[in-house]
């Protein structure tokens, strides 16, 4: 059967998710506070980008199973299932703002008591939130309206930015936090389409939920950040990372997924999950060692990456150009949360260094951030006229084989930084450029 659905945020999750169960029949109240977004979406402009997101939005609103408003009571009103899907920024000390979930929950608790609305509500959290965040908005629903009337449940996301459709419509697995058999039922029938090819529903109690996210997300991040950790090393001792890779992943205990080295993770989620995680468990005093690690790491790589930039020039990058191909925090996305690539150019703007940059869709959100203390261009071998280098911070397919004749016209020196490992040494090596990647030993042509 279908529906009636509130997606509380149209944010990455919010979006993706509403359309997602919009384009298998059931009606969909997408609700933002952001007048403008709201206009644009109801006229199927897209405001993030997503692969296939643009043409699924279009076709929701022209069957009318979406609608996109303000109107948080009119949503409370149809809807008896209602997902937040809101932002929990992390604080400055790592831990997790709750504020956007904690007075959604208040209000949603005062309309469903102003409009003596009898209908049981489930109210899923499906944004990232620390354990005991069930806990907590079940305690502000129940100074508005009593226990009968609403179930809690923690549903956390596992989408992955650049095929986040895919992920929604055939998920490996749906994690549902809650001991309510009324609310399993329900889930389990609104999840039906998306696990026809027997991937598992997984039921488990709401804290163990929440944790599950933070787990999963910290453990990918440890991978990468295992790797970027014994890359350094690889490059020491004369060893090659991507075949150790190799070597490694062909287990079947340890698998292929993550193990790619490069200049660090970045994004909306793995950051500020592992900051969020470490925070929890040192506020209870159970502090988890290796995810620690895990985010030093991931600052540290970013780092030795820029400091072996500096390191070639001598320390003397002030007057010095460099083209940087890749602004977004990974291929297929234009988020810049978090990305390497920001780093990067921070790191290089305060050794006064001239930066050309290019991304197919992230510059514009990049320019909000810096402005125009960089340069941006519309085409990527633009971005190199006259640049004494080339850094790649960003694995977007038309950088994987470029025209190496013309890099080389543009450039001053046939010098490339590559930090995704996009290119074979050897070839670099025959082709004449001087080539530094990571966990490889380098290329240098005399």
């Amino acid at each position: 059967m279908s529906y009636n659905i509130g997606i509380i945020g149209t944010g990455y999750v919010g979006l993706v998710t509403g359309n997602c169960f919009a384009s298998t029949g059931n009606n969909v109240w997408c609700i933002d506070i952001d007048e403008n977004k709201v206009n644009k979406l109801k006229q199927a402009i897209c405001t993030i980008y997503e692969p296939g997101l643009d043409k699924l939005l279009k076709r929701n609103v022209d069957n009318g199973n979406i609608r996109f408003s303000t109107d948080l009571e009119d949503c409370v009103t149809n809807c008896n299932i209602i997902f937040l899907c809101l932002p929990t920024p992390p604080g400055e000390d790592g831990s997790a703002d709750l504020h956007y979930v904690l007075q959604m929950a208040d209000s949603l608790g005062k309309i469903i008591k102003e409009k003596k609305l009898t209908d049981k509500k489930i109210i899923i959290n499906k944004s990232t939130v620390p354990v005991g965040t069930a806990d907590k908005t079940t305690e502000i629903l129940l100074k508005h309206i009593s226990k009968d009337k609403f179930v809690v449940v923690s549903n956390p996301e596992f989408l992955r930015e650049g095929v986040a459709i895919e992920d929604s419509l055939k998920p490996d697995r749906v994690v549902i936090g809650t001991d309510d058999n009324w609310a399993m039922s329900i889930l389990k029938d609104l999840y039906k389409p998306f696990v026809r090819n027997g991937n598992p529903v997984i039921f488990m109690d709401q804290k163990s939920a929440e944790v599950t996210k933070y787990a999963a997300n910290s453990f990918l991040a440890t991978k990468i950040s295992f790797m970027n950790d014994l890359s350094a090393y690889c490059e020491n001792v004369g060893a090659d990372i991507d075949m150790i890779r190799r070597g490694i992943g062909s287990d079947n205990r340890i698998g292929n997924s993550f193990l790619y080295s490069g200049i660090g993770y970045g994004g909306s989620c793995f950051p500020k999950d592992v900051k969020a995680l470490v925070f929890s468990a040192k506020s209870v005093d159970s502090p988890l060692r290796i995810v620690e690690t895990t985010q030093e790491v991931n600052y540290f790589q970013i780092n030795r990456f820029c400091q072996r930039i500096v390191n070639r020039f001598e320390d003397a990058l002030a007057g010095k150009k460099f083209a940087i191909w890749g602004l977004a925090f990974k291929p297929n996305t234009d988020d810049i949360r978090e990305a390497p690539a920001h780093h990067l150019i921070r790191l290089l703007l305060d050794k006064k260094a001239i930066l050309a940059v290019y991304d197919q869709e992230a510059s514009e959100n990049t320019r909000s951030v810096f402005g125009d203390s960089i340069v941006y261009t519309d085409k990527m071998y633009d971005a190199l006229d006259d640049a004494d280098a080339l850094v790649i911070c960003t694995e977007w397919n038309a950088f994987r084989t470029p025209d190496f004749g013309i890099i080389a016209n543009k450039l001053k020196n046939k010098l490339i930084f590559d930090g995704r490992n996009l290119f074979s040494p050897t070839e670099m090596k025959s082709i004449g450029f001087e080539y530094h990647s990571i966990g490889r030993q380098s290329v240098y042509t005399t």
